[in-house]
């Protein structure tokens, strides 16, 4: 549209109408101006938000560990990991003490993954999934390590990400298109018209040749829609400003039309449609199960326990589980958000503890801890011995409390007693069945489960034997947890299908988990369609296409990795759909350059 300005000023002034033509080319100007102004400050603002990779890193050079810049770091360094680092490079672990890395920025995952130094066959395995490989971009949710570098820079799968978005082109959106067909269609009838008038005013009119000539120019010319550039960019301007008032940062003034025309939307599930914040909703004693309210790292809800002869078991279970812990809440100032330092499943434990009416500092005084045995990816299990007894009227007069918490089966099978109404009979292989069959339950509908379990006893319980200490448990109860959908995401899916525009998860996560929380949200209303990153591997183009134009709601795509994120969005546009791609990770970053309007979540 702007060239055609620029034609028809030229033309202005060869047909001697030079006002005409400096008013043109100040349209031209001035719409430059604003719409510059407005996506300069949009750029603005996003420079502020630019802030995944670290500025520093702690290495040993010369035997010394000492903090450097994270652009000076090289192959070979060994790093330091702690809690709460941010990784800025790619390094194999040579050290590691229960080590837990947040990956969600990269592959999706809600929950932190363990990163053990053990070498591992990489055979048939992206490299995101080697245990002992931490990667630029993550961080450090709980434990330590030691890390040598491989890969700095473009040659990390932070830097290859980078590389698979700046190779994507980015396409004219559907404003430009139209008002490209628009300019076409305009200099195609001023251009006709004008070679029309010049011959009747020549041949009917007997004009001179140069009158001629100057008048058709006038009619081209008057056939220009000067007004419509400035409309349009004004138009768009307004809805950028509305939706900056609802937290909506616009960075091009076309995408205000592409988001009106969008027809499929692909969204990412982990800080997208959830808030990434682990909660506990649900508690499993034998013969009840016991709702938790509230969402996120806010102590703010209630544990609703149905009848008073499960309070102090519940109270006992959720006070264990939560000594057994090394995640911390900080409620900053001037902050109404809880912020949750170290490895989120235990921040929920932490969360439902105080919902339950516990303080825990008081438990951590009434109780200290004496040692830990650390989670490890064998046993799969935690356990701390903790000095002195609760003052609850069901434990025991003892010296020692055991707390051990984990993966249910495990901590099952290390069980030999069950807590039930303040009594411990031995386990029968009923009740057993009973505690599989109630994960089993509560593990498909998406929740993450713990298994809590302890043991009392006298000096004994102190000794250096780890193993030892783990026999002869108490089980206790389950605790479910999840990463809850954003309150009001329920409503713009529904909000969505009523306005015809068709909506998929694509995320990095667990199926499983990703189908529970595809039904929460209203996203299905029936069975879900679940293809993994694996099975989407061995699809042909049209055969993805095929499933994509039949499957119009119900579909779901988890494990998935970047380039196929970007495949599934080209292969939507190829459909002819006008996509938005929602996402808030690295891991998101080329199907949101693909895609037609691409839409960044900063929580």
């Amino acid at each position: 549209m702007a060239l055609l300005l620029w034609v028809a000023g030229i033309l202005a002034f060869i047909s001697q109408t030079p006002e005409l033509g400096w008013a043109i080319w100040a349209v031209i100007w001035i719409n430059a101006i604003f719409s510059f102004w407005q996506e300069f400050q949009a750029e603005k603002a996003l420079s502020a938000l630019k802030k995944i990779l670290p500025l520093q890193a702690k290495v040993y050079r010369d035997g010394k560990l000492t903090v450097i810049p994270a652009r000076e770091l090289v192959s070979g360094d060994v790093m330091q990991l702690e809690e709460g680092d941010k990784i800025s490079t790619d390094a194999r672990l040579v050290e590691s003490q229960s080590l837990y890395v947040d990956v969600s920025v990269l592959t999706g995952e809600s929950m932190p993954v363990p990163r053990i130094s053990k070498a591992v066959s990489t055979e048939n395995i992206h490299a995101s999934e080697a245990s002992n490989l931490v990667f630029a971009g993550s961080t450090v949710a709980a434990g330590r390590g030691l890390a040598v570098v491989y890969a700095t820079g473009t040659h990390t799968e932070f830097g290859q990400v980078a590389h698979l978005t700046a190779n994507v082109q980015r396409e004219a959106s559907t404003l430009e298109v139209q008002i490209s067909r628009v300019v076409h269609i305009i200099t195609l009838i001023a251009l006709s018209m004008g070679v029309v008038i010049f011959l009747l005013t020549k041949l009917l009119v007997g004009m001179q040749l140069r009158e001629s000539f100057i008048f058709a120019i006038g009619i081209i010319v008057a056939f220009v829609p000067e007004g419509l550039l400035p409309t349009v960019s004004l138009a768009l301007a307004i809805g950028v400003r509305r939706m900056a008032k609802k937290n909506a940062l616009v960075r091009r003034l076309s995408a205000v039309e592409t988001l009106s025309a969008t027809t499929v939307i692909c969204t990412d599930k982990t800080g997208t449609l959830t808030k990434n914040e682990m909660t506990v909703r649900q508690l499993w004693v034998p013969n009840t199960q016991i709702n938790v309210t509230g969402v996120g790292y806010e102590p703010k809800g209630e544990v609703e326990i149905s009848s008073p002869e499960y309070e102090s078991q519940v109270r006992l279970m959720l006070a264990g589980a939560a000594l057994c812990s090394n995640a911390r809440l900080n409620h900053p100032p001037n902050s109404h958000q809880w912020q949750a330092v170290g490895d989120p499943t235990e921040a929920a434990l932490l969360v439902a503890a105080i919902k339950a009416g516990l303080n825990l500092e008081e438990l951590q005084h009434q109780v200290p801890r004496v040692r830990e045995i650390p989670f490890d990816s064998h046993r799969r299990m935690m356990t701390v011995l903790l000095e002195g007894q609760l003052s609850w009227e069901n434990t025991e007069n003892s010296q020692y409390l055991i707390f051990t918490k984990g993966a249910p089966l495990d901590v099952l099978q290390h069980s030999r007693y069950l807590w039930h109404k303040e009594e411990k009979p031995e386990l029968t292989e009923t009740q057993r069945e009973e505690i599989v069959a109630a994960n089993d339950q509560l593990a498909s509908q998406g929740y993450r489960v713990l298994g809590i379990a302890t043991r009392q006893g006298s000096a004994e319980l102190n000794q250096p034997d780890n193993h030892l200490l783990e026999q002869d448990l108490t089980f206790l109860g389950l605790v479910a947890m999840i990463d809850p959908p954003r309150p009001e995401v329920a409503d713009a899916i529904a909000l969505c299908h009523r306005a015809g525009i068709q909506v998929t998860m694509i995320t990095g996560d667990y199926g499983l988990t990703a189908a529970a929380i595809a039904q929460r949200i209203g996203l299905v209303n029936g069975k879900v369609r679940t293809i993994t990153g694996e099975q989407l591997g061995h699809l042909s183009d049209t055969q993805l296409r095929q499933i994509l134009h039949q499957q119009k709601t119900g579909l779901v795509f988890a494990r998935v990795m970047p380039e196929q994120k970007l495949r599934l969005v080209e292969a939507y546009k190829t459909l002819g759909h006008v996509v938005a791609v929602t996402g808030d990770g690295v891991n998101d970053a080329p199907a949101l350059r693909a895609a037609n309007i691409g839409i960044a979540i900063c929580a």
